[in-house]
């Protein structure tokens, strides 16, 4: 059976009425997940809003890009180091 993937709106929504005070296990049936999936969901979306997880995928977003262009520059950087370092004779 393939697996279901759910949006954090739709995540944010079962947490929302697990918190409402109905009980885990109806909750599990309701949205077809296992248990210890609520309990994961719990932990990490606990007290957020729809809006706080849009704002956490761009900034994570942005994190991936930048630490990508930290990686290019450090390899541009060791690549001209090696040019440097090697001495080229000139042609007679």
């Amino acid at each position: 059976m393939p697996r279901k993937r759910y949006t954090e709106e739709q995540i944010i929504a079962v947490i929302k009425e697990a918190d409402a005070g109905v009980k885990t296990s109806e909750l599990c049936r309701k949205h077809n997940v296992s248990d210890a999936t609520i309990y994961k969901w719990k932990a990490k979306y606990s007290g957020l809003e729809v809006s706080d997880i849009r704002k956490m995928r761009s900034l994570e977003d942005e994190n991936r890009r930048l630490k990508q262009m930290v990686a290019n520059q450090a390899l541009d950087i060791e690549a001209l180091r090696a040019l440097s370092s090697k001495n080229f004779l000139s042609p007679k």
